[in-house]
């Protein structure tokens, strides 16, 4: 456009102050990026989680790097790839741990989720061991990011983060694992531990991976333990939805009605949710330190100088499940 007279000038500026504002609006948005650590298969919260995640990413509020598995069982990463595609993101890397680890399928007493759903809806890899080394792809996509860029949220073991850190220099990075983490990533939000003390299933699975992530891992740590998720019961309304061909829908329809009539405990959901959006405004946080005991058990110490903090209710409980099956509920961008 030409601006050969006052009026037009004056036209010319409004429009290039309205793109400037519009371009700052636009680099201001603060998306979130996320690898998402599960051992999805015992329990099914997982699936709400990776569910709640592509809701998030699909409003801009998250941009999914990478999707792993801390679990050998076979049908594990099928199933994070059936959620991935389901959601119209079938490409996002998928990796599985390596090693000593744990291989759990579900104890839910409906049908066999984990190998329904990869029979019943589009994926590529056929068996967790055929897919990506975890520890690869964790490197691999750190070395990508920008410094102090990316959350990691572990909703089930930690083996794989206590590998990242243990992993030496390789064709991705000069880095050793912590110097790596230390550079890469702003956060590690967990579901782990109970608080103030007790002895939860993520953490004592693995034992010796748990007491060297909370001792050794070099950027902060927020934890949403066992007390929070065990108060917001959701997936009656998934399961109501009568929704046909999701995956999501499905896991919680052959689990939840045998299972937890009144809806499943959401301890993986509210890490995703606070990983992405931040704990203000839907729960406080203390600071302190987490210990794992040889037994698998954990203590909480409270001291605002504490290297980690854990989430506590803000937010009244029927709100906050609300939000939190509301996203849950999300169906895949057309």
């Amino acid at each position: 456009m030409k601006c050969n007279s006052s009026r037009n000038t004056l036209f010319c500026a409004m429009c290039m102050l309205a793109i400037g504002t519009l371009c700052s609006c636009s680099s201001n948005h603060n998306t979130t990026r996320i690898i998402f650590d599960t051992d999805m298969a015992p329990d099914y919260d997982d699936v709400g989680a990776l569910a709640i995640l592509h809701a998030l990413a699909d409003s801009g509020e998250a941009r999914i790097l990478a999707t792993v598995s801390s679990n050998q069982c076979p049908s594990c990463v099928p199933c994070i790839e059936v959620i991935n595609t389901y959601f119209g993101r079938p490409d996002i890397p998928t990796g599985c741990v390596r090693g000593d680890a744990q291989n759990r399928d579900t104890w839910h007493k409906g049908l066999r989720w984990t190998e329904e759903l990869p029979k019943r809806y589009p994926h590529k890899t056929k068996s967790s061991n055929e897919s990506e080394d975890a520890t690869k792809l964790y490197r691999r996509v750190l070395a990508e990011q920008p410094d102090n860029s990316v959350t990691i949220v572990t909703v089930g073991f930690l083996t794989n983060v206590s590998n990242l850190l243990s992993s030496e220099p390789d064709e991705y990075c000069p880095l050793y694992g912590t110097e790596l983490v230390k550079k890469k990533v702003k956060q590690l939000v967990c579901m782990a531990g109970c608080i103030p003390e007790g002895r939860e299933f993520n953490v004592y699975c693995d034992t010796k991976a748990s007491q060297h992530v909370f001792g050794e891992w070099p950027s902060p740590i927020l934890l949403s333990d066992f007390s929070i998720g065990e108060k917001i019961l959701t997936g009656k309304r998934l399961v109501e939805s009568g929704r046909k061909g999701s995956p999501v829908v499905d896991a919680f329809s052959m689990c939840l009605p045998q299972d937890d009539p009144n809806g499943r405990m959401s301890w993986d959901q509210t890490a995703v949710l606070v990983a992405v959006r931040g704990a203000e405004g839907y729960f406080r946080t203390e600071r302190g330190r987490i210990t794992v005991n040889y037994d698998g058990s954990n203590t909480w110490e409270s001291n605002p100088e504490g290297p980690h903090s854990h989430i506590l209710f803000d937010m009244p409980q029927k709100e906050l499940t609300d939000i939190i099956e509301g996203l849950m509920l999300h169906e895949p961008k057309k």
